[in-house]
């Protein structure tokens, strides 16, 4: 029997309950390939699983193998099994798995890696790129022209939101902390406001048409964000929720974030185009997983960071 490596939860807590097993490779079954893993991405949300947070929308079976991204190149095709050939690079975001050295999964999630970044790379942009794309596209209805706060532009979501405004041609106003700022302009940010130096509302010159709000909030900021944005605008957030006042004309979402393969294959066109680039703050060993838990946890990584089993 083959073995492989895993980084695996086998209860709910801290950083410190991942465990790094030795398991059986898997076999794909029909409709499925197993992959050879270049990397998995760390995303936040993730965290939050671990400490049991998520149970009671996304509920998992344990022992749960971390993972959600993958990046890597198919080892094995399952039975019945058709449009994809051993050898190709491919991405896609999973239940599960990713962080492993192989991982079994549905060629129906999964859409050529592009060839214009480094494989291991690409394993960044599912699920952070699905998310920014669904934020701007579908729900914020971003259009040129338009102005669009992003709050929260220098984490791993924030990075492709800002990219994905200024390719459909707003005005790009993004909050970032002194450690993000100057990753954030490169990102096509027309300004950037330090949120740690005041309230947002007092750096802003006029209402904006979007928010586009991706960190968690405390009621209070939540509050001051919501009035900045004119009567017939939108926000959106993929994290607490921001009420829009009353009688106020502005429409207000709360969205998580769907796999759409469709999505994805243009998300991979934009990187292959060079519209979007996929920023890596940190490349990590899978034995650093349980670190990179606890440096997000105290807020201390930036943008996306890919673990290589």
């Amino acid at each position: 029997m083959t073995m492989m490596k895993t980084a695996r939860i086998h209860e709910f807590g801290d950083a410190s309950v991942i465990r790094y097993d030795a398991v059986p490779r898997p076999r794909p079954a029909v409709g499925e390939v197993l992959i050879r893993v270049a990397a998995t991405s760390f995303n936040p949300t993730e965290a939050a699983l671990r400490a049991g947070m998520l149970q009671a929308f996304l509920p998992v079976d344990l022992p749960y193998t971390l993972g959600w991204d993958v990046a890597g190149t198919v080892a094995e095709i399952g039975p019945s099994t058709q449009g994809v050939a051993v050898g190709d690079r491919v991405i896609g975001w999973l239940d599960c798995g990713g962080a492993a050295e192989y991982v079994r999964a549905p060629v129906a999630v999964l859409v050529a890696a592009p060839d214009a970044v480094p494989l291991a790379n690409a394993a960044a942009l599912p699920l952070a790129g699905l998310t920014a794309w669904q934020a701007v596209f579908e729900y914020g209805q971003v259009a040129a022209g338009q102005r669009v706060l992003v709050n929260g532009a220098g984490g791993g979501i924030g990075g492709f939101v800002t990219q994905l405004a200024k390719y459909a041609g707003a005005e790009v106003i993004a909050t970032a902390g002194a450690r993000s700022a100057e990753a954030v302009r490169r990102q096509g940010a027309d300004r950037v406001i330090d949120y740690t130096a005041g309230p947002v509302g007092a750096s802003l010159d006029g209402p904006v048409d979007t928010l586009l709000n991706l960190v968690p909030l405390s009621p209070p900021d939540a509050v001051a964000l919501a009035p900045l944005v004119r009567s017939g605008g939108r926000i959106v957030s993929i994290a607490t929720p921001v009420e829009s006042p009353a009688d106020a004309g502005v429409t207000a979402m709360h969205m998580v974030a769907r796999n759409d393969v469709a999505h994805l294959a243009a998300l991979v066109e934009l990187v292959e185009a060079g519209v979007v680039a996929i920023d890596i703050s940190e490349s990590r060993p899978l034995a650093d997983l349980a670190e990179v838990h606890r440096l997000s946890e105290a807020g201390r990584t930036r943008g996306k960071v890919v673990i290589i089993p």
